[in-house]
C-alpha cells in the first residue's frame, strides 16, 4: 500500500466568522489544536518520505478565501516545503476539476491519510469521494475541524462525521478512523 498525507483547506481565514462572537474563541482554539496535530503527522510523513499533498480552496471575489488574499493563504504551520504538491480547488470536492487524481496516480497512491478543515463539507466530500474512487482512507479523527453551524457546535459536527465516516466503504475500500498520535508511516 502506497500512502500519501492529504491536508485540506488549512487556510488563514477558513473558520473566520464560523461562530457567534461568544463561540469564535473556542472555534479558534480547536483550530489551533487541530493544526498542531496535523503538523505533527506532517512531520512524521516527511521524515518517512511519504508524499504530503495540501489542498487550498480558491474562493471568488469577496470570499474570505479569495485567491491571493491573506485569508486564502495556507497556515504557516503546515506550509508546503519544496517539492510538495498544492492542489487548488473551487468546490468542496478536492477531486472535482482538479489534478488530484492525476497526482495520486503518478505517485501510485492507494491509501490516503486525510485531515483538514470544514469537516461537513470539504473533509467529508474528499473522504467519501476517495473511497468511491478506489482509495483506502484513514481519517484523522482528531485532525479535522470546522465552525459551528446553526444549533450544532463544531465538536458535535466533528463527532457526528467521525461516527458516520468510520467504516464507510465502497466495495473493498473503506475508511478507518485513527487519532493523529497513532499514525506511523
Amino acid at each position: 500500500m502506497t500512502t500519501a498525507l492529504l491536508i485540506i483547506d488549512v487556510q488563514n481565514a477558513v473558520l473566520d466568522g464560523e461562530g457567534t462572537p461568544e463561540r469564535q474563541p473556542a472555534i479558534n482554539a480547536a483550530f489551533t489544536e487541530t493544526i498542531g496535530r496535523l503538523q505533527s503527522v506532517q512531520a512524521r510523513a516527511r521524515a518517512a518520505h511519504i508524499p504530503v499533498i495540501l489542498v487550498q480552496h480558491d474562493g471568488g471575489p469577496g470570499n474570505p478565501l479569495a485567491r491571493s488574499s491573506n485569508g486564502w493563504g495556507l497556515r504557516h504551520e503546515i506550509a508546503p516545503v519544496l517539492g510538495e504538491t498544492v492542489i487548488h480547488k473551487t468546490s468542496c470536492d478536492s477531486f472535482f476539476q482538479t489534478n488530484l487524481g492525476e497526482v495520486l496516480a503518478k505517485l501510485a497512491i492507494t491509501h490516503l491519510v486525510i485531515g483538514g478543515c470544514q469537516t461537513q463539507f470539504c473533509v467529508d466530500t474528499a473522504v467519501r469521494r476517495a473511497v468511491s474512487l478506489g482509495y483506502d482512507v484513514t481519517l484523522l479523527s482528531d485532525g479535522h475541524t470546522t465552525g459551528d453551524m446553526g444549533e450544532l457546535t463544531f465538536a458535535q459536527i466533528v463527532a457526528h462525521h467521525n461516527h458516520m465516516l468510520g467504516g464507510f466503504h465502497a466495495g473493498a475500500h473503506a475508511v478507518e478512523l485513527r487519532r493523529a498520535g497513532e499514525i506511523t508511516f
